[in-house]
């Protein structure tokens, strides 16, 4: 095993203890508690990310179905639609939560604030759209994902150490291309847009507080510090996101994954879940409460 793969091992065990340790607390809050609309969003981002760690490149799902003696095919064929589907869902549920959270922090008197009393409503719709149109959308890897065999021509372009791409009709992969880049600026423009909604919420109601209060005696209240973690990761999100995309987009141009890129550009793909854990579980009292409690004892 070379050193890259060693980091990437590294990277996906991390991503993925830390995700699974957040997703069965929110299962736990959500079987045992009334759960909150932000642990609904949270627990299906939770394991969307777990899914996008197994799925990333040549490593864990690719290795156990290999295992189990599944065919080359087969397995790239799962894996490639699994990731695409589950990097789609990341985008859409990510916007999700910074649309929820500038609904539930917007002013009485702002136009957002009629959405307040019925975002349970919309969130169950919302997720029932989102994951449909990902399942169907991600659908065409099936037909142009295919695994390596001694058949295989060689110009074809690889994705993997394993997988390549069927060469693709120039009009469809630019329909194919254009439909994607459509989808995700829209959601990155959303989240930004919300985010600096949210921003400008947040000084506003820093300007009022200062107004009442000394700044020795304020205090962060939970709606602050949910929408500065969101913040965080929005921001987190469209960082890591140009630079995988900027990655990918360039390969597609030039036809090859060069194996050194296809490395760099999974790191960078798992980066963005392996953190989003990290920072949810830090900022969130009950979780926090709950460790020092283990600690505890």
């Amino acid at each position: 095993m070379t050193s890259s793969h060693t980091v990437l091992y590294f990277q996906a065990g991390l991503g993925v203890l830390a995700n699974m340790f957040l997703l069965l607390f929110y299962i736990f809050i959500i079987l045992s508690h009334r759960p909150k609309p932000m642990d609904l969003i949270s627990c299906q981002l939770t394991f969307v990310h777990i899914m996008m760690i197994l799925t990333a490149g040549d490593i864990l799902l690719a290795d156990i179905l290999q295992s189990l003696k599944f065919g080359n095919d087969f397995k790239c064929k799962t894996t490639i639609y699994i990731n695409r589907v589950m990097r789609g869902l990341s985008i859409c549920i990510t916007c999700l939560l910074s649309v929820f959270q500038a609904v539930t922090i917007s002013p009485n008197n702002s136009l957002l604030a009629k959405f307040k009393h019925k975002v349970q409503k919309y969130i169950i719709y919302a997720f029932f759209y989102i994951w449909s149109f990902n399942l169907l959308f991600g659908s065409r890897w099936f037909f142009y994902a295919a695994g390596f065999t001694n058949e295989s021509v060689t110009n074809q372009m690889k994705v993997s150490k394993s997988c390549f791409l069927f060469p693709m009709n120039h009009i469809l992969r630019g329909l194919m291309v254009t439909m994607a880049m459509s989808r995700d600026v829209f959601l990155v423009g959303v989240m930004l847009t919300t985010s600096a909604y949210m921003v400008i919420i947040l000084c506003r109601h820093q300007r009022q507080c200062k107004h009442l209060h000394s700044i020795s005696h304020m205090r962060v209240s939970p709606e602050k510090r949910a929408t500065q973690t969101i913040l965080l990761l929005v921001v987190f999100f469209v960082v890591m996101y140009w630079v995988d995309f900027i990655i990918s987009f360039t390969s597609v141009l030039l036809g090859v994954y060069d194996p050194v890129v296809l490395t760099v550009q999974i790191s960078m793909m798992n980066v963005y879940p392996t953190i989003t854990p990290l920072i949810q579980i830090s900022s969130d009292k009950r979780i926090i409460n709950v460790l020092k409690y283990l600690r505890a004892k």
